[in-house]
């Protein structure tokens, strides 16, 4: 009877995406069976992709990593002070100017807030939760509402972005 219990406790452990034994699937934690983490070229960067479809505004995962005072690749801001490093789930989401989920650093959930195929990668616009971003990039969305240049909420453009935008906007008239 306990190695039946045993073998039950080590299956959700295992299924889950963090590497940390006290995570379980059944707390909310995310698994394998419900998402895929996607290893990306240099340009594209990892990602993660829904393996089931979810309904829109729910919550599909709940979000955990290491408290860090500084930004960092895989780093969400909490605070002006406190980023959580989560290099397994949460901060592999890919950027999109019109995002599938949302992340709530208050309960440290992510929440879709559209409809989600399977098959689908996760998106997250970085200035919902950034300040200041680890690095500033060129935008490869394709959304209508793309802003081009990907900088925090708070950030002003670097000379790179300067000059891609004025670039940008060139392209785009008609």
């Amino acid at each position: 009877m306990k190695t039946q219990a045993m073998d039950k406790a080590k299956t959700a452990a295992n299924d889950c995406l963090y590497p940390f034994k006290t995570l379980l699937v059944e707390q909310g934690y995310p698994s394998y069976r419900h998402f895929q983490v996607m290893q990306g070229s240099d340009s594209t960067g990892s990602g993660v992709k829904a393996r089931i479809a979810f309904d829109g505004r729910m919550r599909i995962a709940q979000v955990s990593g290491y408290a860090v005072s500084e930004r960092r690749p895989h780093t969400l801001q909490l605070s002006p002070r406190i980023h959580l490093y989560d290099c397994w789930f949460c901060g592999l989401l890919r950027h999109s100017c019109n995002p599938n989920v949302f992340f709530d650093t208050t309960y440290l959930e992510l929440w879709t807030v559209q409809p989600i195929g399977a098959g689908t990668p996760l998106t997250l616009d970085y200035a919902s939760t950034e300040d200041a971003l680890f690095r500033q990039f060129k935008c490869h969305c394709g959304e209508l509402n793309c802003r081009g240049w990907i900088t925090g909420r708070d950030e002003p453009l670097n000379a790179e972005g300067q000059q891609f935008m004025v670039q940008w906007r060139e392209r785009k008239r008609p």
